[in-house]
């Protein structure tokens, strides 16, 4: 007598059961950008490169930020923009690193890192396949006018949330931006953070406490802000109230955190301007903070960015671990985010996958086709978006990717809520 298979459904069950103590959101970057020096006895950070979080090790520099002779692009009409020279020092400050970045967010949709310089009221973003960089011109990230020498209203803190938006906060918390990440983006002025009067006096708008830093997103869509003194603020975008959780621990005397990102694992990893000792790997339970094991020497960074979110899902039972098919032939080069899908697409991550023609299949719990896209895989990392219809209904689904000889190179479920 034939033993009976277990059904589809009992299978999401028992994979799920094996996740239930994991206190993680599901991570696809085991990387991040970092702004650093050329050098790593500088500090001028006008060089972005991209740290092995797995080997701790950095790429060449893969954009100087201060190459007169660089071509910057308008990002509306994506043609060259005519940079207006100065007496004094030529096009030398409309670089785009011209006065040094402390604010980017890796938008892995479209494959961009958005950015600020310091002392520029200007939103750009570096198109990470051509390595082109665009200026968002006609409309002013914050609209607050010159910032030489007024470090109060310098964009510190920028991210990528789960909405696909951008976010970013100046140093002293009375600029909140949103800005679109498509063809042509949009900024918005979500106005001034406000303090939780639980805060016992530590203000988001304090300069000793509260300015510089970095800032995260968490699957739920809040933000942590995270100072360059240590202190974690925890932010809801709906009512712009600013949480003051405490202060991270264990860091050295000298240690400033100026750059943030989730880990592969879930933790926070956090690097300085001014500390070129080592980065800290911070565990989110109780904001304590251990030296991160990578290399034996770091660039020091004043930000990081990468799309990974911080895990707050309270009923760990129902959590779904971005594993793939382990038997199948691209398990580890392709992820799917994000997971649960909370929007209206799920994006499709290709790290270097073989170049050539693909079908991606979006099916149910019972192996009805929903969805299939034909795609061509052209670089070493690339992400294709699947647009859910409304009448896709909450629930579980499977993403499967085929090669030319229809045969399965990736499986993976996701949920949609």
């Amino acid at each position: 007598m034939r033993k009976a298979l277990p059904s589809p459904s009992a299978i999401f069950i028992a994979a799920i059961a094996l996740v239930a103590s994991a206190n993680l959101y599901a991570q696809n970057d085991h990387f991040a950008y970092a702004i650093t020096d050329l050098t790593k006895e500088g500090s001028s950070w006008n060089a972005l490169r991209k740290l092995d979080l797995q080997t701790g090790q950095y790429s060449d520099v893969l954009l100087n930020g201060t190459d007169a002779k660089l071509t910057v692009y308008d990002a509306s009409t994506k043609k060259g923009l005519a940079l207006q020279p100065d007496a004094k020092w030529g096009t030398l400050l409309q670089t785009p690193f011209s006065t040094g970045v402390a604010a980017a967010a890796f938008d892995k949709s479209h494959n961009r890192l958005y950015f600020t310089p310091m002392f520029a009221d200007q939103l750009r973003y570096i198109d990470l396949k051509t390595m082109k960089v665009y200026y968002v011109t006609g409309q002013p990230l914050t609209g607050l006018g010159d910032m030489h020498n007024d470090e109060a209203k310098i964009i510190t803190r920028m991210v990528i949330a789960p909405d696909g938006n951008g976010y970013a906060i100046n140093n002293d918390g009375t600029s909140f931006v949103k800005f679109s990440t498509g063809k042509k983006p949009k900024i918005e002025q979500l106005g001034t953070l406000v303090d939780d009067p639980a805060n016992n006096g530590i203000s988001v708008h304090n300069r000793c406490s509260s300015f510089g830093g970095d800032m995260i997103a968490d699957d739920a869509g809040n933000f942590y802000i995270i100072s360059a003194r240590n202190n974690v603020f925890k932010v809801n975008v709906e009512n712009k109230v600013a949480t003051h959780l405490g202060a991270i621990k264990n860091l050295p005397a000298n240690f400033t955190v100026n750059g943030a990102v989730v880990d592969g694992d879930g933790a926070l990893l956090v690097s300085s301007a001014v500390d070129g000792k080592s980065y800290y790997s911070v565990n989110v339970k109780d904001w304590t903070a251990t030296s991160f094991a990578g290399a034996a020497s770091v660039f020091r960074s004043s930000d990081l960015a990468n799309s990974n979110f911080l895990s707050t899902s309270k009923n760990k039972t129902t959590e779904i671990a971005t594993i793939a098919r382990p038997e199948e032939k691209f398990s580890k080069l392709i992820a799917v985010y994000p997971n649960p899908v909370t929007s209206s697409r799920i994006s499709v991550q290709f790290n270097k996958v073989p170049q050539g023609d693909y079908t991606i299949e979006l099916t149910d719990v019972v192996g009805r086709s929903i969805m299939q896209r034909k795609i061509n895989i052209n670089n070493e990392s690339q992400v294709q978006s699947l647009p859910l219809k409304e009448s896709n209904s909450k629930g579980v689904y499977m993403v499967k990717v085929y090669d030319l000889k229809k045969q399965s190179v990736f499986t993976q479920k996701v949920v949609v809520q």
